[in-house]
């Protein structure tokens, strides 16, 4: 997985939990640090600090100044979820490079700890079929009822691009037409992902193996 040829164009689906499945969210800080990390790493420009960042009033935007696009994605106390389309070369390499790297600086200065937060490099996985991609972004929007954290995570508001998805939220971050297209509305997506999410934790209960080798969690 680790030497997948990624293309520009293509769906992929990115994940990495913490070393020795440690949290690597322990306050509400690190989420909105780590999602902050997201949007501002996302860039074709030389990049900054995030603190550095906060004082420049005029930022490109636009389709040709970012790495990547995302479709989906879900922060769990010890992984995270990405699905994201290439749109720059070598667009997620970089994208990770700098959200992976930039983030453990951040969560080891502030705990007096040295060493990896991460579990090796981040996996990636093709997404080569629609049905995939359609099943997958339940998956990746719903993630944390299909690990059932929704009791143990209360302390912390963890982002998702769920309540994108069925309209709670309206923001740009991801692109989420390439998945609602395909619904009449997002009454009709939010219909598919429940019974999706049913049939997913029916195979996580009974086939572990199975749900593992299709999602890569």
């Amino acid at each position: 997985m680790r030497d997948i040829k990624i293309t520009d164009g293509e769906f992929y689906h990115i994940y990495n939990r913490g070393v020795d499945k440690r949290n690597i969210f322990s306050d509400q800080e690190d989420v909105d640090r780590f999602f902050q990390s997201m949007i501002e790493f996302n860039t074709l420009e030389p990049i900054r600090s995030i603190y550095e960042n906060s004082f420049i009033k005029e930022k490109k935007s636009g389709k040709d100044n970012i790495l990547v696009d995302f479709v989906a994605f879900s922060l769990v106390e010890n992984h995270f979820h990405f699905i994201l389309k290439q749109v720059s070369e070598k667009g997620i390499e970089k994208f990770m490079q700098r959200l992976g790297n930039g983030y453990t600086k951040y969560f080891n200065n502030k705990y007096k700890r040295t060493g990896s937060l991460f579990q090796g490099k981040y996996k990636a996985k093709h997404v080569d079929a629609n049905n995939y991609l359609l099943h997958l972004s339940v998956y990746v929007n719903l993630n944390q009822k299909v690990h059932q954290l929704g009791h143990s995570v209360s302390k912390l508001h963890l982002y998702s691009s769920w309540e994108e998805y069925n309209g709670a939220l309206n923001n740009k971050i991801c692109k989420k037409d390439i998945i609602l297209g395909q619904f009449n509305n997002n009454k009709e997506y939010v219909s598919f992902a429940e019974g999706s999410l049913k049939d997913i934790l029916l195979r996580r209960t009974q086939e572990v193996g199975f749900i593992n080798d299709l999602y890569m969690e």
